[in-house]
């Protein structure tokens, strides 16, 4: 009897001490129309799934490939999760169309702002974003004319209205703007997925 007891407290002391100690889990909301021909977001999508049990990585063009987004089924999803990172390649300073759908069908009143709309309140929520353009383009004095912050300005506005907790972004540069596919830019690539990791879990443990 005494014996069954001592197995059951240390089963329970165990599962309360994992409990403490898992990773959040993050969602990745990853938005990338042509991911197969990707130079960047395919590598950081593939370092991703090798830790499954800290990223939940959702590829809206394969969920929507008819553009017809399940938004109960979203809410749900970003619901399960501690922490929800928008990733995506910017086109012309903005995201691609269909999470910028995403962001209008799913962020309804009532659930992520409103009197009653706190789904998102307290919720850590980031940018995860590949440009192709050098750095140098995204300084006051470069060709933008701004930074990578300045110019994603409107996704902040927007998880912080919702009352999220909006952390700065995570970018990656091409090298060149002419370098492509070119061997090179492949291991930068394949380098950057090294260095997301690290950032998602800075995010995770701040």
């Amino acid at each position: 009897m005494l014996a069954s007891l001592m197995k059951a407290l240390a089963r329970r002391f165990h599962f309360t001490l994992f409990k403490e100690i898992a990773m959040p889990k993050t969602l990745i909301i990853l938005a990338h129309p042509n991911l197969a021909q990707s130079t960047v977001n395919k590598h950081w999508a593939a370092a991703l799934r090798r830790h499954a049990d800290r990223f939940t990585v959702h590829e809206l063009y394969a969920a929507y490939p008819q553009g017809k987004i399940d938004v109960t089924a979203e809410q749900k999803l970003v619901e399960s999760h501690d922490a929800l990172v928008w990733q995506f390649p910017v086109y012309w300073f903005n995201c691609p169309p269909l999470l910028k759908q995403w962001i209008d069908e799913v962020l309804t009143y009532g659930w992520a702002y409103g009197s009653k709309g706190k789904a998102l309140a307290g919720r850590k929520i980031a940018l995860a974003v590949s440009l192709g353009a050098p750095a140098k383009d995204y300084r006051a004095d470069g060709a933008v004319g701004c930074t990578v912050a300045e110019a994603l300005r409107p996704f902040e506005l927007t998880a912080k209205y919702c009352g999220a907790d909006y952390r700065p972004p995570f970018a990656f540069h091409t090298i060149d703007s002419n370098a492509g596919y070119s061997e090179a830019a492949q291991q930068a690539a394949a380098q950057s997925a090294a260095d997301y990791l690290a950032w998602l879990t800075a995010l995770q443990q701040a």
